[in-house]
């Protein structure tokens, strides 16, 4: 992971679903580096207390000089009540109160209480002899920045009320006005001791491929897509398949679903046209990436988070720089 300090990238990200954590790694790998950012990408709200989740950010951000984003997600009902045995409605609501309660907890201002309809500190039951507490260890950084995932019209508007990112998966350029107005209609509630809307962040995690062609390079992102499409949540309900659709690929993501379900994953793989892959991912020649690039440039996107290959990561930067 030094590279992405040789290469001078801005940050490096790492995600959790149902095996390793997200938080581990980037305690390993800062420690391995002095500038580069330290992003989750994202921690379930669902794995971990909202407290303990401050606790981890905190201990991160003074690990890494400050160099830690708390990145937070509802993740999808499949995973919250399969694997961490939890409850999913209302997960707006429930994200709401999360990240105010993880702001408490770093302000340090005083001992931590909250009254919600998901989440009561001290806990409202039990031996009652739960007390307010304050952390211990004082943040290095009590703005620390908190980014939330979010693929729908209303949680991306939530991300913009009340964090101070957007870590958007499967969006692409062409709906780049849907998405500003998304994140406008969060603005327009967004207390004003926020971080400044001109600050607001919006990383979207972006596959990438550099191939000798576009259609090879394509090729190596289809199984990805048609993992995520018929693969991931459920017939009823799959996020991921949602946002794919409101690109305009409805039909696509029903055949893919079809074909996955039928346990012929190479079918559903080869089923993702070439039009969606350059939709929502960056792939082929440098010149193909070049041309590629200056849609996600003109975008709402701040910043490329770059889904690709370790051994690929240096001629890609390359290519995207010119």
């Amino acid at each position: 992971m030094a590279a992405a300090d040789e290469l001078g990238l801005d940050s490096v990200w790492t995600a959790e679903s149902y095996g390793s954590d997200a938080f581990t790694p980037l305690a390993w790998w800062g420690a391995g580096t002095s500038r580069v950012r330290l992003g989750t990408g994202i921690a379930q709200l669902s794995a971990r207390t909202p407290a303990a989740t401050a606790m981890t950010a905190l201990t991160l951000d003074h690990l890494s000089g400050g160099r830690f984003v708390l990145g937070l997600g509802a993740s999808g009902p499949q995973v919250v009540e399969g694997w961490y045995g939890q409850p999913y409605p209302r997960p707006l609501e429930r994200t709401r109160e999360y990240v105010q309660i993880v702001r408490e907890v770093l302000a340090r201002e005083a001992p931590v209480t909250f009254s919600g309809k998901h989440f009561s500190l001290p806990y409202d039951g039990g031996a009652h002899q739960g007390k307010p507490l304050r952390s211990t260890v004082h943040p290095l950084r009590a703005d620390l920045p908190i980014h939330l995932a979010a693929q729908g019209p209303r949680n991306t508007a939530l991300a913009a009320e009340i964090a101070d990112g957007w870590l958007p998966a499967f969006i692409s350029p062409a709906l780049d006005a849907e998405y500003r107005q998304n994140l406008a209609d969060g603005f327009a509630r967004r207390d004003r001791a926020r971080t400044p809307v001109a600050d607001f962040e919006v990383s979207a995690a972006v596959p990438a491929v550099i191939g000798t062609d576009l259609e090879s390079a394509a090729d190596a992102v289809r199984p990805h897509l048609a993992l995520y499409i018929g693969g991931m949540g459920s017939a009823a309900a799959n996020f991921h398949r949602e946002a794919i659709a409101r690109l305009g690929y409805a039909q696509v993501c029903e055949e893919v679903q079809t074909k996955y379900a039928a346990g012929d994953k190479a079918a559903a793989a080869a089923a993702v046209p070439t039009e969606l892959v350059t939709d929502v991912a960056l792939v082929g020649t440098p010149s193909d990436l070049a041309g590629q690039l200056a849609r996600w440039q003109a975008s709402c996107v701040t910043t490329l988070i770059l889904q690709t290959d370790p051994r690929m990561l240096a001629p890609l930067v390359t290519a995207l720089r010119g």
